[in-house]
């Protein structure tokens, strides 16, 4: 490791621990059985560890001269598109078809090099020697990555020595296994990608499912022939109180206060419940409290929030912050769905005054005009629109187990690979 000093105890002690760790690892792999005709081989014996090193300062510049220069994990990016400083006097060179290994925190995460370039104290370059295809290697250690974490050491950051790649335990089989194992893995993650692509679709497709509802409704040819109203003639428009700051407002606190936090767990939701913090009868006698009923609508007031268009209906009574609006529809006037679903197609940003400083008045928000057909017609619509939004939540959870799962196949693969099951 750069940095350790011969004879010093505490460098010697930090090499021990990460020589057991490795062997105490590497004696649980030596226990498992191989495929016939596979043996198990140390990394230093079938690769050669180049360890990087940085060069001095004056040879780095930001323009294409020399070789490009990569420290360390930040600058794993596929096939390294952005290459951002150079390097004229290069110390330690990888080369096209090595495979990088971070082996400063975070220990353990490998690249496959696809140009020569110069590498830095954070990286290290395996080149495969005669009878080893770097590709085989390259997925066994993707496999193994937790363990070599594992095995990083230091007491200010995780490193992993030379000495500590160099007894990493390989299972090798013949080389023409290697080859098709390789070329198989490569095949199958191929595939897992393009399904990856397929579903990250497949989940925009369903994230813009609810404004589509929503301007089938309020923008459509019928919503133009309903009679406009301010919201403030048909919701009570208001806001909360400044946040409670004392710790004793808040001990065996039983009664909700809803922060802007809360909205931004849920993005939006009909039945705000849960909140981070409970407030108590001493901090609502002392402070005043303002207090929300069930079924207030609440908005971002102030701050970047207010960007995130967050909405929320209480789905109890509730004390609320004074950086959230709160609507509050009128019985026999307004349905409160009907007000969320408008308010959620609704973009408050139109509405703030100076974009320095994020925040919206009541009085501009009560003025705010909204298309409000009788409320038979509101009482149905709302409805139908959170029946869709369920459909889109359901078919939104399930693409995101699809990415789940895809996420673990990987990983799943390579462990029957190693196994010779593949």
């Amino acid at each position: 490791m750069d940095g350790l000093n011969p004879g010093n105890e505490s460098n010697e002690l930090v090499m021990n621990d990460a020589k057991n760790k490795t062997m105490k690892t590497q004696s649980d792999i030596n226990n498992s059985k191989l495929p016939e005709g596979w043996r198990w081989v140390r990394l230093g014996e079938v690769c050669e560890l180049i360890m990087g090193q940085s060069p001095p300062g004056s040879t780095y510049v930001d323009k294409p001269e020399g070789l490009p220069f990569f420290q360390g994990k930040a600058d794993f990016r596929e096939y390294f598109p952005n290459v951002r400083v150079w390097c004229t006097q290069p110390i330690k060179i990888a080369e096209e078809g090595d495979i990088l290994i971070s082996v400063r925190a975070p220990v353990g995460p490998v690249n496959m090099n696809n140009l020569k370039c110069c590498i830095g104290r954070g990286l290290a370059a395996i080149r495969c020697k005669d009878d080893t295809i770097n590709w085989f290697i390259f997925w066994y250690l993707q496999s193994i990555e937790t363990q070599i974490t594992s095995l990083g050491s230091g007491s200010t950051f995780g490193a992993i020595t030379r000495d500590g790649l160099t007894r990493l335990q390989i299972p090798l089989p013949p080389i023409e296994e290697q080859k098709r194992i390789a070329s198989k893995l490569q095949e199958l993650m191929q595939d897992i990608e393009r399904a990856r692509t397929v579903v990250e679709k497949q989940l925009e497709a369903v994230k813009a499912l609810p404004s589509a509802y929503l301007r089938e409704v309020f923008e459509s040819e019928e919503a133009k022939k309903w009679e406009r109203k301010r919201l403030g003639e048909v919701c009570e428009v208001f806001s909360g109180s400044s946040a409670p700051q004392e710790k004793k407002y808040f001990e065996n606190g039983k009664y909700p206060f809803v922060r802007v936090q809360d909205l931004g767990r849920y993005g939006k939701t009909d039945n705000l419940k849960d909140t981070k913090d409970h407030v108590n009868d001493i901090a609502i006698k002392e402070l005043k409290l303002k207090s929300a009923k069930k079924g207030t609508i609440l908005f971002p007031k102030s701050g970047a929030a207010i960007t995130t268009n967050n909405r929320a209906i209480l789905g109890t009574d509730a004390f609320i912050v004074s950086h959230l609006t709160a609507v509050k529809p009128k019985e026999g006037i307004a349905d409160t769905l009907f007000i969320y679903y408008w308010l959620c197609l609704t973009d408050m940003i139109q509405y703030m005054e100076n974009p320095g400083y994020p925040s919206l008045k009541l009085s501009i928000i009560s003025k705010i005009t909204i298309p409000l057909p009788p409320l038979e017609v509101q009482q149905h619509i709302a409805p139908e629109l959170k029946e869709k939004m369920a459909q889109v939540e359901n078919l939104e959870s399930a693409i995101r187990n699809q990415q789940s799962a895809l996420d673990a196949l990987p990983q799943a693969i390579l462990r029957k690979a190693f196994k010779g099951e593949i």
